[in-house]
């Protein structure tokens, strides 16, 4: 369970304070799905960046699962984000010397049971990117793919420590149409089959009508879609 109350966020400049968010409020269940829509910089990113502990509120509370990440330790905020939130980015973020499989594996090196649970971690990258289609280019190097399977790479490692969130920013936003689309379908196939709590921000309309929960985010708050 993902519950946000009355969160807000300001920045300070030479002029004043600058508010970004203001009592943003809602909760999402396991298996909910949303798109978060809105103009450029309404602070979309902002709020994604905070509910995965990224950057910190200036007021309010994000919690997840009953925890609040913003009332534990540096290192323990690390920990959470590793483990309980999984991020795809629009640029897909693929380290350019490492394989596809390497890259998946890439968040388990700092897991807590990384040692333990080594030959599971591999086991489940390569289920993974058989989910995503890619099962046979898991020697491949980012600079073998197109841009389509590059996001569906960033989408298996965002996975692979099984987080309860699952964050999305513009996923398609740097993709062609067909790319576009293939990565939507991929994203929804396995949001639908492992039922975590889904958060997209997108400025594509046809990739956020297929989610049930649409929230628009403009002039600082964050609305409900009729």
């Amino acid at each position: 369970m993902l519950e946000v109350s009355k969160l807000g966020k300001e920045y300070e400049t030479p002029r004043g304070a600058l508010t970004i968010l203001s009592d943003v409020t809602f909760s999402m269940a396991g298996g909910d799905a949303a798109a978060i829509m809105g103009p450029s910089g309404s602070g979309k990113s902002t709020l994604l960046y905070i509910l995965g502990a990224l950057e910190p509120p200036t007021s309010g509370s994000v919690t997840l699962d009953s925890q609040n990440p913003f009332t534990l330790s540096e290192k323990e905020q690390a920990a959470f984000r590793n483990g309980r939130v999984g991020f795809v980015f629009q640029d897909h973020c693929l380290l350019p010397q490492c394989t596809v499989l390497e890259n998946v594996l890439t968040p388990t090196l700092v897991h807590p049971r990384h040692r333990a649970e080594k030959a599971l971690f591999f086991e489940r990258a390569q289920e993974l990117l058989g989910a995503v289609g890619l099962a046979e280019r898991l020697e491949h190097l980012p600079s073998e793919l197109s841009g389509g399977e590059k996001q569906r790479v960033a989408l298996a490692r965002a996975l692979i420590c099984d987080p309860a969130l699952l964050l999305c920013d513009e996923p398609t936003g740097n993709l062609d149409r067909s790319a576009a689309d293939s990565v939507a379908e991929v994203l929804l196939d396995i949001h639908q089959q492992q039922q975590r709590v889904l958060v997209v921000v997108t400025h594509n309309l046809e990739l956020a009508a297929q989610l049930p929960i649409q929230f628009d985010l403009r002039e600082h708050r964050l609305d409900r879609c009729s």
